[in-house]
């Protein structure tokens, strides 16, 4: 799932959009490209310090979508590129993943877990 291109916009800094809904309501929080971390199975793992509204609707349904983008990196025909990731979420809160990820970020209390079901380059 991921692919080359998307790990190249992933090394560089901007801006990740994560949506998640429950009860017709969507929610948006947003984090950055360096705070994303892909495992060797493709999952993305990310740092939680707030995203309680996220994690509300995670425990009524799992699905979310994931938009991130870099300018510093070509995209289908000019500089900057995108990507529209969906999949599935859950927190961790404990585990060698979770103890890695506090490692690197100690401000977090929790994991933002993504299984990837799809990643489109949108630009």
């Amino acid at each position: 799932m991921i692919n080359e291109k998307l790990l190249e916009v992933i090394s560089h800094e901007g801006v990740v959009a994560i949506v998640s809904s429950s009860n017709n309501e969507a929610h948006v929080v947003n984090t950055w490209n360096s705070y994303l971390n892909v495992t060797e199975d493709g999952r993305l793992l990310l740092p939680a310090a707030g995203m309680r509204k996220t994690q509300k609707n995670i425990e009524v349904n799992n699905k979310v979508k994931v938009t991130l983008g870099s300018k510093e990196v070509m995209g289908h025909q000019y500089m900057g590129a995108g990507f529209l990731i969906e999949g599935t979420a859950k927190f961790v809160e404990s585990g060698s993943e979770f103890d890695m990820m506090k490692n690197k970020f100690p401000f977090l209390s929790r994991v933002l877990e993504i299984t990837i079901t799809s990643a489109k380059q949108t630009i």
